[in-house]
């Protein structure tokens, strides 16, 4: 069966079909690691954790790059605020992230690049936009002119008429709030002493940094080439950011990058988006020093829809645990415990087979985790019933715990 993805770029569910058989290749934007991921970053690392998950279990070979954002205007601030390196900045985050990924069983590359490794890359793509003539030199800065690429804001379906007759400039990496800059990026930031301070690159460009959107085509072009199958990412990064990324690749490749994009919504505290100025903001250790465990968390962001909201809260999050611990027991009841009077003759029809379909149909189904869940716990209700009355087999307590066992290779909370 195929699995039908809902593509940000065409605003259509659609049959995934990866440019080469059995092989996809896919980038997940990754942290910007001058401060800790919060439980909204997780939600879309772990919709972007199921989809490489299930592309294995339908037996692709996935090559997948994340990376990371260690070098932008609020990093550089900060890093000079405090007096120390970017890697000193950066490198306890990083290494925190890695490992609450790891307790959420969301599954990484073994090596996730850096945006201050690849600088050189990013130069020798600015060099090539001047070049071309999609990028210019402004004082000592260099922008890209969004009006010289041909369908410019196609994936956020960007209304071009709104776009101001007179040149306008946006110097900053990343600007507050859910709003289009409408004028030219940045693509790097001439030095600038007072700004900068010691953290800057002598490059053919001269000294400077490269800006927040040039690092990640750099990354994609240095690992994955030209061209990917599909690019994932939270919704913020709508809004002027994986459009620009659009058009500087595709300004050069002349091709597309990706055919299908998949954008993961926000996760909310109390109904509101979490911010500093709210005071909102979730992290892991502040559920899990209640008493939680991350496999918990893990099963509450996921058992929902990636393009739906989570409104967090405390009640909620009991109430999913309650449901997982519902289907862990009926699991174990089903799979350990004997039948009440021995051995039984096979069970009528096929439940192993019936619960990798219902898995299958619902995953295939634009990664429908909730109706997978749903299904299931439905199926188990009834075997559970019919196992207390009547009795599995044993051939039959196998083949359904080897079926749960090969569900469990994506959702990693059955057991």
């Amino acid at each position: 069966m195929n699995l039908y993805l809902t593509n940000t770029l065409t605003h259509k569910k659609e049959a995934f079909k990866s440019r080469e058989p059995q092989r996809v290749k896919l980038f997940t934007c990754g942290p910007s690691v001058y401060r800790r991921p919060h439980v909204g970053n997780y939600a879309t690392f772990l919709f972007e954790d199921l989809l490489h998950r299930y592309l294995e279990y339908k037996g692709y070979r996935v090559q997948r790059i994340i990376n990371f954002t260690d070098i932008e205007d609020k990093a550089v601030a900060e890093a000079n605020q405090k007096k120390v390196s970017l890697t000193e900045l950066t490198q306890p985050v990083a290494d925190l992230f890695r490992k609450e990924a790891g307790l959420l069983e969301i599954k990484l590359p073994r090596e996730i690049p850096r945006s201050t490794t690849h600088v050189d890359e990013a130069v020798k793509l600015i060099q090539k936009l001047i070049q071309k003539g999609y990028a210019y030199w402004h004082e000592k800065d260099v922008f890209f002119d969004p009006l010289k690429f041909k369908g410019f804001g196609k994936l956020f379906n960007l209304d071009m008429r709104r776009w101001p007759k007179k040149r306008r400039r946006f110097r900053k990496d990343t600007y507050p709030g859910q709003r289009w800059n409408l004028g030219d990026f940045i693509l790097w930031h001439g030095y600038r002493p007072n700004r900068d301070g010691s953290i800057y690159w002598d490059t053919p460009l001269g000294m400077g940094r490269p800006a927040w959107n040039i690092q990640d085509p750099a990354i994609i072009r240095k690992h994955l080439g030209w061209h990917i199958d599909i690019a994932c990412g939270g919704v913020d990064n709508l809004y002027r950011h994986h459009d620009y990324t659009i058009a500087v690749m595709e300004s050069l490749s002349q091709g597309l990058l990706a055919p299908y994009w998949l954008h993961g919504e926000h996760v909310l505290v109390g109904g509101q988006k979490m911010s500093k100025s709210k005071g909102n903001i979730l992290y892991l250790k502040d559920i899990t020093e209640r008493g939680y465990t991350t496999q918990d968390i893990r099963f509450y962001l996921i058992d929902g829809h990636y393009r739906k909201k989570i409104n967090f809260t405390f009640h909620r999050l009991q109430k999913s645990v309650a449901r997982l611990n519902h289907i862990k027991n009926g699991i174990q009841e089903l799979c350990n415990t004997p039948s009440p009077e021995g051995q039984r003759p096979a069970t009528p029809g096929d439940p192993a087979g019936d619960l990798i379909r219902d898995f299958e149909n619902h995953m295939n189904n634009d990664l429908d985790v909730r109706g997978a869940f749903d299904d299931l716990q439905t199926r188990l209700n009834r075997l559970k019933d019919f196992h207390r009355h009547q009795g599995l087999h044993k051939q039959d307590q196998k083949a359904i715990h080897q079926a749960l066992t090969r569900m469990d290779q994506v959702f990693r909370v059955l057991f």
